[in-house]
């Protein structure tokens, strides 16, 4: 008798990156551009949970969610402290990514199969903390294989983001930069080093 699931699989842990990766990957989505709460993975449950909800007009640009089997640890903070020239920590979660798409998806807690185009180097407190740039696979619209084949502005949308999105009028502004926007071949990179520090971290699931 087959084995029946009787639970579902936790989405960093029991979710297949996917067998295209890491040109391909399989990405979990925690928030779409209508939401005015900032949803999170709760790490022990694997249910998404409200870290705060949005003070001010922030609107993300795009669906946004991590890779899953990532982790951000000593191989990816490495590998931005050699880009930036500094000495970098992993900011100990999976990797984030951002998908871009035309169709209009009304809610979280779903797995997209996205095409990574690019990413962004953030670096967040001193922590390596990597935006993957990715397209919905066969969008017929966001349908670019390299971040630099697409319009500047889409770029600039998500810088503004997440440059703003902690930012409290009359408070100091958190210590976030952006250093650089690199294209499809620097992503899969990153994204295998990922999957090194998940794999050192947790071992092969």
């Amino acid at each position: 008798m087959t084995k029946k699931l009787i639970s579902k699989p936790h989405p960093w842990h029991g979710v297949s990156i996917g067998k295209g990766a890491p040109s391909l990957v399989t990405a979990f989505i925690e928030m779409v551009p209508s939401d005015t709460c900032k949803y999170e993975i709760d790490k022990e449950t694997g249910y998404l949970m409200i870290d705060r909800p949005q003070k001010f007009s922030n609107i993300i640009p795009a669906l946004y969610g991590f890779i899953p089997q990532t982790y951000c640890g000593e191989k990816t903070a490495g590998f931005a402290g050699e880009m930036t020239k500094r000495v970098l920590v992993g900011d100990g979660d999976p990797l984030d990514i951002c998908v871009f798409t035309e169709r209009e998806i009304p809610h979280g807690d779903i797995l997209v199969e996205a095409k990574v185009i690019g990413g962004m180097r953030m670096i967040d407190g001193g922590e390596a903390d990597d935006k993957i740039i990715a397209v919905l696979a066969q969008d017929e619209v966001y349908n670019f294989d390299d971040i630099h084949q697409a319009p500047d502005r889409l770029v600039k949308r998500l810088k503004h983001y997440f440059l703003t999105y902690k930012q409290i009028p009359d408070e100091e502004t958190p210590e976030c930069e952006i250093t650089h926007v690199y294209g499809a071949e620097e992503a899969k990179n990153v994204i295998n080093l990922a999957l090194q520090d998940y794999t050192d971290l947790y071992g092969n699931q």
